[in-house]
């Protein structure tokens, strides 16, 4: 396949085709990106639409320097006026809004603590509910160990919810292990989720499940007959992939049902699914599901809860569609299942037809260079509301008519007016051929104002993690890359190689037992590509990633020498620990296509550490204390490997008390400028401060 035509800017950096206010577009661009300026961006997730569309609310998270961290706050909008207000002022993030039918009231999960309070002011998680009018909050439950989740009624008169309850094991060894109660063991203890129902009417509360089973997610249909639970046997994350089950419980009768799994366990290209996602459908009858899988496209199923041993609709997916995340919802007062879907770099809300349990026709609901995040539909199925990071804003609210084919979005938002004055990046999609012919995207930062004739730039290749995910086409400013790094010149390429979503299946599955090979080619041709181009200059190259990004950030230096530095966060560097110690081998076994013992020649191919001996480049890693993804051990032997056998320049750091992602404020800002001083100093040559 020839190569395609060059650097063609798909969509360079240019006013958004939602906002109408002239005074946005009149904003002056003077200010330059700079690393505080990450600390200040809002971020927005779970759009709630009131029922009469007339309002909607949002969590929107900030990060603040004193608690040294991130936190969130709902907030609530008028849909007509635009105004908007914060509702909660807690030190603890807020989740899970619900509206009341009546429209009277925001249910919520909070946390207040008080000295030596009992619940509910111990500190645990509980139901509270906000009143739109007053704006006073008052907790709903008072339970010790906390609600882990809860639903609304339909009528709004019942609260069901899920509290915590240790269990032990009842086996040959449980006496030894009470009579030694100081070591931990790796079995023998669990938390289940017993299920409750507030009535809202008269305050009084019974049990309706405790079957001794962990709940991960649950949804009561409208009329209130069934209970959808997914659940497993032990609260391992293990036990979630391949070991978990869609069980219906029948509150009239008391019983509980099990869905078939034969469709998504037996049937399936990998045993070693993640269901997620409940949504009932009006009729109280049908009951959509996902299940998605690493390495694998992701399923969307439609079962019926009165034919529990007949297969469910498997939802046919159109053009390169990936299914993205677990808010799969029907849309009122339709037979429309709707869903989210990465395509391209860009993520769609879709909405397909269900007619007697048969598939109809699909439609984006929303047209244009979508990136959708949350979206709630009003109570007669006619308006949505959404989240959508654009070119140039990040996440805001935008609201449209849910019933057109072609509807329009209208933006209601601007929770990060400073970006309003930011010299943007330009973005755009750039594309190239990959050595087995497949065409490859990814994502091209420049810096604001840069152009062709100025000559070629440093570059920064940024990986995405997953790497059943992708880079979308937005505007990003990230503690990962982007943005601070095109602010201060540089070029950066966020490839979205072969296993992305939203480039169809096949280009997703062909990752499958050929990881450390098929990416690590697909990446530097992006790079020669970008050099061929006269965009980039070939000496002054970096690399860096998280989690997947960092498995590839440690490939690539292992496999050649072109990058003057690295950052590598939580990456893996032996495919063996990673199934050893990891909380989701099934990762591992479904890229490696088998067990260590079963394909060990994988596992050496698939692990940068079998070609350490080749890095020659400069390496900074991060990583998290304790880290379940990619434990800590990865960081210590590509730390050992480089220090103290092959005389390479690195350094480690470990972060206090963090897991796979970095969430406290001074984490994140040391990391950000470590990353920079490190680049700086060995791609630009830049003296490191404090050094003559």
């Amino acid at each position: 396949m020839g190569k395609l035509s060059s650097f063609s800017m798909l969509a360079v950096i240019t006013a958004s085709t939602f906002v109408s206010s002239a005074s946005i577009a009149a904003t002056q661009r003077t200010h330059d990106i700079t690393t505080d300026d990450f600390f200040d961006i809002g971020g927005m997730s779970n759009v709630q639409l009131s029922p009469n569309g007339k309002q909607a609310v949002w969590l929107e998270s900030r990060w603040d320097k004193e608690l040294n961290k991130s936190q969130r706050d709902l907030w609530l909008i008028d849909t007509k006026t635009r105004q908007s207000k914060r509702m909660t002022f807690t030190n603890e993030s807020e989740s899970s809004p619900q509206w009341s039918p009546d429209g009277q009231y925001i249910y919520y999960l909070g946390k207040i603590k008080q000295d030596k309070a009992k619940a509910p002011y111990n500190g645990k998680a509980q139901v509270f509910r906000l009143s739109v009018n007053t704006g006073d909050s008052q907790p709903m439950t008072k339970e010790v160990e906390g609600v882990n989740r809860f639903q609304l009624s339909h009528d709004g008169n019942s609260l069901y919810f899920l509290t915590s309850k240790t269990v032990k094991d009842k086996d040959e060894w449980a006496s030894m292990r009470s009579s030694h109660s100081a070591p931990k063991y790796g079995h023998g203890e669990r938390k289940t989720n017993p299920l409750y129902q507030l009535d809202l009417q008269h305050f009084k509360q019974k049990i309706l499940i405790d079957d001794d089973k962990v709940v991960w997610e649950f949804k009561v249909n409208s009329d209130e007959s069934k209970i959808a639970r997914i659940t497993t046997d032990d609260n391992e994350l293990v036990r979630l992939e391949g070991w978990s089950n869609i069980e219906i419980f029948d509150t009239q009768t008391a019983t509980n049902s099990t869905l078939v799994d034969t469709q998504w366990r037996d049937d399936a290209p990998s045993p070693y699914g993640w269901l997620l996602g409940l949504s009932w459908q009006e009729n109280n009858t049908e009951l959509a599901f996902r299940i998605d899988f690493d390495g694998h496209p992701g399923k969307l199923f439609i079962a019926n809860a009165r034919k529990m041993d007949a297969p469910s609709l498997e939802l046919k997916r159109s053009g390169d569609v990936t299914l993205n995340s677990s808010d799969i919802k029907w849309r009122p007062n339709s037979d429309e299942i709707c869903y989210r879907g990465a395509d391209h770099g860009r993520v769609k809300l879709l909405c397909t037809e269900i007619d007697d349990g048969e598939q109809g026709k699909t439609r984006n609901v929303i047209q244009g260079d979508m990136v959708i995040g949350s979206y709630s539909f009003s109570q007669n199925g006619k308006t949505v509301a959404f989240s959508h990071n654009g070119l140039d804003h990040f996440s805001d609210m935008f609201i449209a008519d849910a019933n057109r084919k072609r509807a329009k979005a209208k933006r209601l938002s601007n929770i990060n007016p400073q970006v309003d004055s930011w010299k943007l990046p330009q973005i755009s999609i750039v594309k190239w051929t990959a050595p087995d012919g497949a065409v490859v995207e990814g994502i091209l930062d420049l810096p604001a104002g840069y152009k062709r004739e100025d000559g070629p730039l440093p570059l920064i290749v940024q990986i995405h993690g997953g790497p059943t995910s992708a880079t979308p086409y937005a505007l990003q400013h990230r503690s990962y890359g982007r943005s601070t790094f095109t602010a201060n010149g540089w070029a950066l390429l966020s490839p979205n190689y072969r296993g992305s979503t939203g480039y169809g299946d096949k280009f997703l599955t062909q990752l499958v037992g050929r990881e450390h090979d098929i990416e690590v080619k697909d990446i530097m041709a992006g790079v020669d590509h970008l050099i061929n181009e006269g965009i980039v200059d070939a000496d002054k190259m970096a690399v860096m990633g998280w989690s997947n990004g960092g498995y590839l950030t440690n490939a690539l230096i292992s496999t050649n020498n072109r990058f003057k530095a690295a950052s590598s966060g939580a990456g893996v560097f032996d495919q063996r620990l990673q199934w050893m110690l990891e909380d989701t081998p099934g990762h591992v076994v479904n890229f490696m296509q088998g067990l260590p013992w079963e394909k060990p020649e994988a596992y050496n191919h698939g692990s940068s550490l079998t070609y350490a001996d080749k890095i020659k480049t400069p390496t900074l890693i991060h990583i998290g204390e304790n880290d379940q993804r990619v434990p800590l051990g990865h960081a210590q032997g590509l730390y050992r490997s480089l220090k103290h056998y092959l005389n390479v320049p690195v350094e480690l750091v470990v972060y206090p008390g963090e897991g796979h992602g970095l969430s406290k404020y001074q984490h994140r800002k040391a990391k950000m400028e470590w990353d920079q001083k490190w680049f700086n100093h060995y791609v630009l040559g830049q003296k490191i401060s404090g050094k003559e």
